[in-house]
């Protein structure tokens, strides 16, 4: 009579009067029966926990809000040849032996947090150790589990995190602040990692890497997330959210830390390329359909529904923003503030952004807005010279299209980064006496607004939007050749990229149509054929100009009804015309790639692989003698798993010798048949053979025996490609 229990809660109807009292719960669960992967589960033997967003309601009753705190205890019994680790959050304060073989441990964590952040593993796990000293001294151990046998493959991810340790107490002042910090590697996890307060859960895809096994990509993609993770332990657990509703506070900001972590540590204008890259295929296109959605929603109906890129990374643009327009002393003092006033606490929106205000003296309550309205803003620039008088004016407006349930829309700050150039290059100083302009930024408030600029002998070429400063749709009337300027002279890599990059959107659009007669122009492709020579720009950065754009991008511009087979016809005439541009000095540049490679095959050799492998789809495409055997070849002989990936899925996407394909898509497999992390990658790039061979393979590849739905990377390894497979 004490409580009663139906299919949705347990209710206690008269708890103890008293302020304090005890409840015990006993819960009997089927970890092996949960393929939902949710709560308590066992993947392959080992005992794992995932409790967010409400997976602890699955271990046992509880009220899951993630405002309320609570401080943890937990004890773990079980079997020594079951589970010779038993692992929980916090720090370890207890462990011993028990009777038939069993054994205990007490784990205690001091920091109030929500049980979303509750994490426990049990089983037979080897472990690679580490330790590291805090600035103030604290010596932390550091743990990382792994699966029987594959403790060296965790060699990078624990380098990773000592260096976001070290990032994040010298870039933001946060210190670790337990004895332990514990990671746990396992391969059925339903995402991609959690950061559960000292005991963070990962997909082993994200941990285990080698250079026979991963290629440069998954070790930016261990780094990066190993830091995401990490830098969670301030920006989630010690501040969390006061809701679910807040989950943009957690994610975008710490989205925006391992963003800045990654672009610290490697070439800062490749990280924001690809950080755009992302934006634009996913959140730009989720913005512009019908499940477009607030950065901060307004309601939910499953939660889980919205970790979604417009939560992170458009969340991630917005504190970026902020950065841009407080600058960086600022950010620093906002964030130092906001750690000192809400450690221990469930925060808000509001309380983040209060930090920015009353260190900046700034009203950003018109800032607010960018979390609580859909869609992306475009931003309309033209621009007037009067020869006479010495002055630049650029005229800006911005306008949102309506999105479901929100036909009006506001005027948001929108910070544009930006430079006049003059006709040989350099960077013009012209004064301007518009309170928009703060150095090298205007900050558009309204719908509409003239900046003015004066003092100048020469019409400038403006560079707007600098390192992509606003998640803007940017409409510029600028000329061809100013644009042909900016791709040669731009001083920001960024746009410098963008203009090329813009040119090959718009011609791929341009020639994705019924009866197309777009020609390319041999200026572009002249100034991609030069900048992929100059040696004195990195090499990561110059492979950038041969990414091409997706298909998702091309549709968009197209519109509605789209032909994929016109698309997948542009591609294919544009990377022919490149290809035929290079010719065999494209050969030569892979062979200055590889010579220069080091032997060891170092990391920092990654921009190198990466240029001489984008080379690959224009020579094939085109057909330049020798490109086939030459890719062929550092198929057989590469030392790296990038160069074996990067020549077997250019031969099996681009080449037409269905022999050679054979036989290099059957010898991947047996190369790598024992290795699940490297067949999902088989797996993958076949997912994105286009057209009717693609749809015919991807049937067969459902039957294939090493195929199944139960495994959360082999399932996406073959059913995410070909769902992103438009041609």
């Amino acid at each position: 009579e004490q409580y009663t229990l139906d299919e949705q809660r347990l209710t206690v109807p008269n708890p103890p009067s008293s302020a304090t009292f005890t409840s015990k719960i006993v819960t009997r669960l089927n970890p092996a029966g949960n393929t939902k992967l949710m709560g308590l589960y066992q993947s392959n033997g080992v005992y794992c926990t995932q409790c967010e967003a409400e997976g602890f309601r699955r271990i046992t009753f509880f009220p899951d809000r993630p405002d309320i705190l609570s401080v943890y205890t937990v004890r773990i019994e079980g079997s020594k040849e079951e589970a010779e680790h038993l692992l929980s959050n916090g720090n370890p304060v207890e462990h011993g032996d028990l009777e038939n073989g069993r054994h205990y441990a007490v784990w205690h964590d001091p920091h109030p947090k929500p049980c979303y952040l509750f994490a426990l593993v049990a089983g037979n796990l080897d472990c690679l150790s580490d330790t590291f000293t805090t600035a103030s001294g604290k010596a932390v151990d550091l743990n990382i589990f792994v699966e029987t046998g594959k403790q060296e493959l965790a060699t990078y991810a624990m380098d990773s995190l000592k260096r976001s340790m070290v990032w994040d107490e010298e870039t933001y002042g946060c210190e670790y602040d337990l004895d332990v910090f514990n990671i746990v590697a396992v391969s059925d996890f339903n995402m991609g990692a959690m950061e559960n307060k000292g005991l963070n859960v990962f997909n082993d895809k994200y941990v285990l890497a080698s250079p026979e096994i991963a290629t440069d990509s998954d070790y930016a993609n261990i780094e990066s997330i190993i830091a995401h993770e990490y830098f969670h332990n301030w920006t989630g657990n010690r501040i969390t959210c006061r809701d679910w509703f807040q989950l943009c506070l957690k994610e975008g900001l710490t989205v925006y830390r391992d963003q800045e972590f990654s672009a610290d540590q490697r070439s800062r204008p490749v990280q924001r390329i690809q950080q755009v890259r992302v934006l634009k295929a996913g959140q730009f296109k989720e913005d512009a359909g019908p499940l477009a959605h607030p950065v901060r929603p307004a309601e939910y109906k499953e939660i889980n529904n919205f970790y979604t890129a417009t939560v992170y990374q458009k969340g991630a643009e917005l504190v970026r923003m902020l950065a841009t327009i407080c600058g960086p002393d600022l950010y620093r003092k906002a964030t130092d503030l906001y750690f000192e006033r809400h450690d221990g606490e469930a925060a808000i929106m509001e309380d983040f952004i209060r930090c920015f205000e009353d260190v900046s003296e700034r009203d950003l309550s018109q800032f607010l807005w960018w979390y609580a309205q859909a869609g992306t803003p475009e931003v309309v620039v033209s621009s007037t010279w009067n020869q006479a008088s010495g002055t630049y004016s650029l005229s800006l407006s911005q306008h949102t299209d309506p999105t479901p349930g929100q036909n009006e829309k506001r005027a948001l700050p929108i910070p544009i980064r930006f430079q006049l150039i003059n006709a040989s290059g350099k960077t013009v100083l012209a004064e301007t006496s518009s309170p928009l302009v703060n150095d090298d930024v205007i900050l558009l408030t309204t719908d509409e607004a003239v900046v003015t600029f004066e003092g100048l002998k020469d019409e400038p070429v403006p560079s707007l939007l600098q390192g992509f400063s606003a998640p803007v749709i940017l409409r510029h009337d600028e000329t061809e050749q100013s644009r042909l300027f900016r791709a040669k002279h731009d001083p920001d890599p960024f746009n410098r990229w963008s203009a090329v990059n813009q040119f090959i959107v718009d011609g791929l659009i341009a020639s994705s149509k019924e009866n197309s007669a777009h020609e390319w122009s041999a200026e572009l492709l002249d100034i991609i054929s030069l900048t992929l020579a100059d040696a004195d720009q990195d090499a990561e950065f110059r492979a950038q100009f041969l990414s091409i754009p997706g298909e998702a991008e091309i549709a968009r511009g197209v519109g509605k009804n789209v032909d994929t087979a016109y698309v997948h016809k542009a591609k294919t005439t544009f990377l022919t015309a490149l290809g035929d541009r290079l010719g065999l000095s494209g050969i030569e540049l892979i062979h200055k790639q590889d010579r220069q490679i080091p032997a060891a095959n170092k990391l920092d050799a990654a921009g190198m692989r990466a240029l001489k492998n984008a080379l690959f789809a224009p020579l094939l495409a085109a057909k330049i003698e020798g490109a086939e055997d030459l890719i062929s070849n550092q198929y057989r002989s590469a030392d790296t798993m990038t160069d074996r990936l990067a020549a077997f899925s250019s031969l099996r996407v681009w080449s037409d010798n269905a022999a050679l394909v054979d036989d290099v898509t059957g010898d991947f497999y047996g190369r790598y048949k024992d290795i699940p992390l490297v067949i999902n990658t088989w797996f993958q790039v076949q997912a994105q053979v286009p057209r009717e061979a693609g749809l015919e393979l991807f049937t067969r590849l459902l039957k294939h025996p090493d195929f199944t739905l139960n495994n959360p990377n082999r399932a996406r390894s073959l059913l995410g490609p070909f769902v992103a497979n438009n041609l």
